[in-house]
């Protein structure tokens, strides 16, 4: 039975300022012995998921949200980007398997965020958001970091007391 995200304890408590801050968390966290993640996703799942949505807000998305969740998406898109996401949201289940594609080991995962991270430091990030609608490179490398918090922080190394 998949965990309820919203009402899990134990997260970390995680605010990047930079992709490369991020990446030192995701090398952390795959050279630890002993991570666990509290939600419905392994270790690789997560960081292939991170790089995968890094590299198609340079090369477009293939779908849109529903038209009523694109009329909120420019009301919350300056909080979301600024203090963050909330977990729980769900995605259809068309665009789920997608956006977590099949587990990768965790470093093979942590070499493919490594690569989308070095390919949106390089190339401008264009594509329409679902949700959010036109980002500029700046919102969509914000986009990017809050992202990473709110996954990472349900992979808990052994070494690290929960915060959240």
């Amino acid at each position: 039975m998949p965990v309820d995200r919203k009402t899990v304890t134990g997260r970390r408590k995680l605010r990047f300022d930079s992709f490369d801050a991020m990446l030192l968390d995701a090398e952390h966290l795959v050279s630890s012995p002993g991570v666990r993640t509290l939600g419905n996703w392994p270790l690789g799942n997560l960081l292939t998921h991170l790089a995968a949505a890094m590299n198609l807000s340079v090369e477009g998305i293939p779908f849109k949200a529903a038209w009523y969740i694109r009329l909120l998406g420019p009301r919350i898109k300056r909080r979301v980007l600024a203090k963050g996401m909330s977990p729980g949201f769900n995605l259809p289940r068309s665009r789920d398997r997608g956006a977590f594609p099949e587990p990768a080991s965790p470093q093979v995962a942590l070499e493919s965020l490594r690569a989308a991270v070095s390919r949106v430091q390089r190339e401008q990030m264009t594509a329409t958001h679902p949700v959010f609608g036109r980002l500029t490179h700046d919102e969509w490398s914000q986009f990017h970091l809050r992202h990473a918090e709110m996954h990472l922080s349900f992979a808990v190394p052994a070494d690290v007391s929960a915060a959240v």
